[in-house]
């Protein structure tokens, strides 16, 4: 079996990470002179933007560098835009996308989200210089199904299985979502009928996470119904 996703049954693959901090912590906030927001309202998110720029472009200028070197690309090959608070680093081979935000939950934070998706290939992602670039960076890894599955079948062909597969799932009494846990697999598996979600506990880089995809879809095996998830 294939540890690559098959495109028959994935319309797209992305990695995600995140980080963050103290919005107070970046170096456009002025004490004394600046305030922290409370809330994640238009203005606040336009006053991240201009406190960010700076971090923001001295990031995406890393990515850049380092994507530029380990993988020989020509001026042709690779851009960057930087628009803060985001940035697009589009290369022939796959585009990486850094978003800063407000924390809803604490506004006082900022989450960046680092994205790599509309990779040409898959097997890209395995080449040592390519994994390189973006060690330590992810810990999604989403797969948007083209058909798309009922969350409850789902639910019903794992609690179909035997106790000894090890496979086991959790869910809310609406089954908007559920999540998997497979033996021998750190991450969860989390479906949401429109996508299939690994989320590992600590980032990685592109090769490993594809790596517990690799296990997942072997653990999925068990179930000739839960294996046409994945192909």
């Amino acid at each position: 079996m294939s540890a690559e996703p098959p495109n028959s049954i994935v319309a797209a693959l992305s990695f995600v990470g995140h980080c963050g901090g103290a919005v107070k912590s970046l170096p456009g906030f002025q004490k004394g002179r600046h305030t922290l927001p409370t809330a994640v309202t238009p203005a606040t998110s336009a006053f991240l933007a201009k406190l960010c720029e700076a971090e923001l472009t001295e990031r995406a200028e890393s990515f850049f560098q380092r994507a530029r070197e380990a993988l020989a690309y020509k001026r042709r090959e690779l851009s960057l835009s930087v628009s803060s608070p985001s940035a697009l680093l589009t290369a022939k081979d796959f585009a990486f996308e850094i978003v800063y935000s407000l924390e809803p939950d604490d506004p006082a934070r900022y989450l960046v989200t680092h994205t790599l998706r509309d990779l040409r290939d898959a097997e890209i992602a395995r080449r040592p210089e390519f994994d390189s670039v973006f060690a330590g960076v992810f810990t999604d890894l989403a797969f948007a199904l083209r058909k798309g599955v009922r969350v409850e079948a789902v639910i019903d062909l794992v609690e179909a299985l035997d106790d000894d597969s090890g496979l086991a799932v959790a869910y809310p009494s609406d089954c908007r979502d559920c999540t998997l846990t497979v033996p021998g697999v750190a991450a969860e598996v989390r479906c949401t009928g429109a996508s299939l979600d690994l989320v590992f506990p600590s980032a990685g880089s592109p090769a490993e996470l594809l790596d517990g995809f690799a296990a997942v879809r072997a653990a999925f095996a068990l179930s000739p119904g839960l294996a046409s998830l994945l192909g």
